[in-house]
């Protein structure tokens, strides 16, 4: 059976999911971001890792948040920083979901090309994969809060 070429929202999607997985990855491991950056292209996007089939990603997209992220990290953590209610801070947040938010918050004050509502939504679907309804509401909330400031 082949599989049928992604259609671009397709590709974007899977180019946010990966980004926020290369995020984490270089959270906890420090990876290099070139190293980081080819281990993606080489072996998650689009491949086939027993027997998961990793949807096509849009590369250039991936590669954008990923350095996005990393170059902007100070500026997009200050950003979040501002939007969390008293008593919580970036450091106590579940790993996963600071690349989560970091990625979208990126997205909202960099990629003027990519609709507010939909770089909102798109990380609500990111938040599903690893979360449960709660959390995407978390998700939902930060991003909304610094899309009111950045757009």
């Amino acid at each position: 059976m082949s599989n049928p070429k992604p259609n671009s929202k397709q590709a974007r999607s899977a180019a946010r999911l990966a980004a926020v997985q290369a995020l984490y990855q270089f959270e906890m491991e420090g990876t290099q971001q070139a190293i980081l950056l080819d281990e993606f292209h080489r072996h998650r996007l689009g491949a086939e890792i027993d027997e998961d089939q990793y949807a096509n990603a849009e590369v250039a997209f991936f590669d954008d948040v990923v350095k996005g992220v990393i170059a902007r990290r100070d500026e997009i953590d200050e950003l979040l920083s501002g939007k969390l209610a008293d008593g919580w801070s970036l450091a106590r947040l579940d790993k996963t979901m600071l690349q989560i938010l970091r990625a979208g918050a990126y997205e909202l004050l960099a990629r003027a090309d990519v609709p507010t509502g939909a770089a909102i939504g798109e990380y609500l679907d990111v938040a599903h994969a690893f979360f449960d309804a709660r959390e995407a509401k978390f998700v939902n909330g930060v991003l909304d809060a610094v899309a009111k400031v950045v757009r």
